[in-house]
């Protein structure tokens, strides 16, 4: 088998099973942090990461900063 066939392969290879890929990538990364900085500490990264993405999924990027930040705010602290 030479270099080429093996990229070729390789590529293939995790083309098929990317979300496999994925999921074992995320697994470990969470694995890790939960032994380096806590399960706490983890969890907590974890929920401000989906919040993070939750409001980059309803972002409108021709939507002004100001008018988006007082549409969350409730009416009670204007």
């Amino acid at each position: 088998m030479n270099k080429n066939q093996f990229k070729e392969e390789l590529s293939q290879f995790i083309y098929l099973n990317r979300r496999k890929i994925c999921g074992a990538l995320i697994g470990l990364i969470i694995g890790i942090l939960i032994l380096t900085v806590g399960f706490f500490k983890t969890l907590l990264l974890c929920l401000t990461t989906l919040i993070g993405y939750y409001f980059g999924l309803r972002w409108r990027f021709e939507e002004d900063l100001k008018d988006f930040i007082i549409r969350i705010i409730p009416d009670r602290f204007k």
